[in-house]
């Protein structure tokens, strides 16, 4: 496992990758999510190896890309799949070969069955692209309860109806996006990693949960830093990921408005950066 970092989830925008590299190194990351198609287009202007480089040189791996397909929206996935396997090949090319994307755990329009169909229907054909580059998918499920009872019918909500639903796509390369805030809220626990492997995990995000706030009630955008409260078990969940020999990046997600009020990147980054070291002490991973 290494920590990883992602601009945006601690409230930074705007960086190019050359940026985002220079950040995780300076403020003592291993890696740094980033954008495929970005990666693409420098590959275009300058070339494979000029992409290498940024990473090699700056000694950050490639951490995890998501792939730029708008599934829910009827009118471009289906474009935007065609262009997915140059895509693909790239993040192979870059040794990068994680990819993830988030499933809303409600529908107003389709009832728990038809929607588990149509959703098998649309990651299917994004997961046989991926597959044929030897790139993982992991989906992370969205757990709080305030987050499932906005829509009319219930979804996916617990790593076991994800696991589920990555089994039922059948094409071997789908996971999960593990994110400790969302196995919390939606009622799981650690234990629950007891059910899977390492090769069934993608991605992983770590965060933590605000303090005096029942599960029931979690809302979320409005988390803590790794460690910050306490309230999840984030040295448990370390220690059960590193006993299933999880090998990937680990990324904080915090939405913290803590982090995000601070404006310098470099101060926001080495913070987050204290309480991932502080993570990977307490999970006996460091």
């Amino acid at each position: 496992m290494y920590k990883n970092l992602s601009p945006g989830a601690i409230g930074i925008r705007g960086l190019s990758l050359a940026d985002s590299i220079t950040l995780a190194r300076q403020s003592g990351f291993q890696g740094v999510a980033f954008s495929i198609q970005e990666a693409a287009d420098l590959v275009a202007q300058h070339g494979l190896e000029y992409v290498r480089d940024l990473f090699a040189s700056a000694n950050i791996r490639p951490g995890h890309w998501n792939p730029p397909v708008n599934w829910r929206n009827d009118d471009v996935w289906q474009d935007e799949l065609k262009k997915l396997p140059a895509l693909a090949e790239l993040g192979r090319k870059l040794g990068c070969t994680r990819t993830s994307t988030w499933c809303p755990a409600f529908s107003d329009v389709r009832p728990f069955a038809q929607n588990f169909l149509w959703h098998v229907a649309r990651f299917r054909p994004i997961a046989r692209v991926l597959a044929d580059h030897g790139c993982s998918f992991g989906i992370e499920f969205i757990g709080p309860k305030t987050s499932r009872i906005q829509g009319k019918y219930e979804f996916i909500y617990t790593l076991e109806g994800m696991m589920e639903l990555a089994y039922s796509i059948g094409t071997g390369n789908v996971g999960l996006l593990l994110d400790a805030w969302h196995l919390y809220s939606s009622g799981g626990s650690v234990d629950d990693l007891d059910k899977i492997a390492a090769q069934d995990v993608a991605v992983v995000h770590v965060n933590d949960a605000p303090k005096g706030i029942a599960v029931d009630d979690q809302i979320d955008n409005i988390r803590a830093l790794p460690m910050e409260t306490g309230v999840i078990d984030l040295p448990g969940f370390m220690r059960k990921l590193a006993r299933m020999w999880y090998d990937g990046p680990v990324t904080p997600e915090p939405f913290s408005a803590r982090i995000n009020a601070i404006k310098d990147p470099l101060e926001a980054a080495k913070l987050a950066n204290h309480y991932m070291d502080k993570l990977f002490q307490a999970g006996g991973v460091a």
